[in-house]
């Protein structure tokens, strides 16, 4: 269809040539007509690799793992593919995927034929996934590796997660503007945790899993992003538990939690609910201290726990409404 449309192209200016009406009386030469061309991209990702997008911005991009998918629905670009939709749907309730947009297999193990076949002009991933997955991905288009945590600093790495894609799609000033937003809701946040006297209050965050007969109790420590997040708002975590470097995550049973002094203690539950279904039985469960006063809060299904500034508010928010209105 180009190629047909090409040659009736010139076929149409040789004959207008031919009948004299693009002559130009004074004998200059024609101007031609002005191209418009983006300037390649070159971005640096968490490999320290340089990434090039040759045409400019990205258009078409395919998001590997919610925390981007997520930050690109947020800066207004909506990604024409990402890893395990369904997921997606449940576990990350802030923003929200156009019903187009195609699943691509699962963060785990992506197919890169469906990636292929959506022909993207980039394709955002993580640094926990393997080499060879990446070098396959990176046939079919430049791939952007992002770092999904850095425990010693992990509100800031979010904020740069933000500005690296946003320079990859063109933007840089939205993304300013959503962080702005961040901010004011986070200090809004603030505020309203120390108008109500909570200022350096005890808290604790987990999610939890069942494994056959087994409870598998996962703690947002020191250093992940949730307990970042509570503690810029004047929280105090505290989960002492070893957690690993990255994530600042650690795992316990009930029996673990007794460590805990007097909390709120929130927690995540998308899905399975080990806290109000196994555990609810259980006499060491019942008797801990927070759990005897009724400070134990669900957050709403949908938190996604590692995610972007849009899943970080929602976080937020939940955390200050519950423990003012409580008040």
């Amino acid at each position: 269809m180009t190629l047909r449309r090409t040659f009736l192209g010139l076929v149409c200016v040789a004959a207008l040539a031919a009948c004299g009406t693009t002559e130009d009386p004074s004998g200059a030469a024609p101007t031609p007509p002005a191209t418009t061309t983006a300037e390649p991209i070159t971005l640096t990702d968490a490999r320290n690799k340089p990434v090039t997008l040759p045409n400019g911005p990205a258009t078409r991009v395919v998001a590997l793992e919610w925390s981007e998918a997520e930050i690109l629905v947020t800066l207004g670009v909506m990604p024409v593919g990402v890893a395990d939709v369904k997921g997606f749907s449940t576990w990350v309730r802030s923003v929200k995927l156009d019903a187009d947009v195609a699943d691509v297999g699962t963060r785990q193990e992506p197919s890169v034929d469906s990636i292929v076949a959506l022909e993207p002009d980039l394709i955002i991933t993580e640094d926990n996934r393997g080499e060879q997955t990446i070098a396959q991905l990176e046939k079919a288009a430049p791939v952007l590796v992002m770092r999904g945590s850095d425990a010693s600093r992990n509100i800031e790495q979010m904020k740069d997660n933000v500005r690296l894609i946003a320079t990859a799609v063109g933007k840089e000033e939205e993304a300013e503007a959503v962080l702005e937003e961040f901010d004011a809701t986070l200090a809004e946040g603030q505020r309203a945790i120390a108008d109500a006297g909570l200022a350096g209050a005890g808290f604790a965050m987990a999610d939890a899993w069942t494994e056959g007969s087994s409870v598998n109790i996962r703690m947002f420590g020191k250093g992940s992003l949730m307990s970042d997040l509570a503690e810029e708002l004047g929280l105090r975590n505290q989960w002492t538990g070893e957690v690993d470097e990255v994530w600042g995550l650690g795992v316990t049973d009930v029996e673990g939690l007794t460590a805990l002094p007097d909390v709120h203690f929130f927690y995540s539950a998308s899905e399975e609910d080990v806290f109000t279904g196994v555990l609810a039985d259980q006499p060491i469960w019942r008797s801990l201290p927070f759990v005897t006063k009724g400070q134990v809060y669900k957050l709403e299904p949908g938190t996604w726990t590692f995610g972007g500034p849009r899943s970080c508010e929602h976080f937020i928010n939940q955390v200050v409404t519950t423990l003012t209105t409580k008040r």
